[in-house]
């Protein structure tokens, strides 16, 4: 449950971030309109309406490559001299 509520924190968050920074922009083309209803001895009946419109510009994220020359570090490990595995091995190499 808390994972949940968490996750709709967070959707909200960036939501108004987004909204914030100009990265998308909401505006409302159609108002809404009720529908007409009338009750009769009939029932009840409804006529018209619509739902409201919205034009969403969002911002755009562009991904690409490019060649770039990365150092790597080089990285060596050497055990220590007195270390229990190299004891062995040359205990082993011995025995031969």
């Amino acid at each position: 449950m808390r994972a949940v509520i968490f996750i709709i924190i967070v959707v909200v968050l960036a939501l108004i971030a987004a909204l914030a920074t100009g990265w998308l922009h909401v505006s409302q083309v159609r108002q809404a309109a009720t529908p007409k209803v009338s009750a009769t001895h009939n029932g009840i009946t409804a006529k018209g309406g619509q739902t409201p419109a919205f034009d969403v510009q969002t911002g755009s994220v562009q991904v690409g490559t490019r060649k770039a020359t990365v150092k790597v570090p080089d990285i060596r490990v050497t055990p220590p001299a007195d270390s229990p595995t190299n004891q062995a091995a040359e205990t082993e190499g011995n025995h031969s």
